[in-house]
């Protein structure tokens, strides 16, 4: 995917988050050689982490969120976490954006 096109996808996802009243904290949080976490958001006093996937449909979307890309998600999270001294709840959740529409997969794993 192009870089235009995944910052179109994210601009997307941040707009339908804030449309659901969540508070956009950060967006592409990049973790020290861990990798990227592309939004960081609060609601109801809970740090939602968002990645963000976009393609055609919604599994070709969904299948680019690997055991590889969750792996590292979780230890960057946790980086986050600990750099930011932050005890709260926190989960991690991905939103697809497809021809068919946006959508929000909540606790895609933890």
């Amino acid at each position: 995917m192009s870089k235009e096109k995944g910052d179109f996808a994210e601009k997307r996802a941040i707009s339908f988050l804030e449309d659901r009243d969540f508070k956009i904290v950060e967006i592409n949080f990049y973790a020290k050689k861990l990798g990227e976490i592309d939004i960081i958001a609060t609601k109801n006093d809970v740090l939602h982490f968002f990645e963000v996937k976009s393609g055609t449909s919604y599994e070709s979307a969904v299948e680019n969120i690997t055991k590889t890309k969750l792996s590292k998600l979780k230890r960057s999270i946790l980086y986050y976490i600990q750099s930011k001294n932050i005890e709260k709840a926190f989960d991690l959740n991905a939103i697809i954006i497809c021809d068919d529409g946006i959508f929000l997969i909540e606790n895609i794993t933890m």
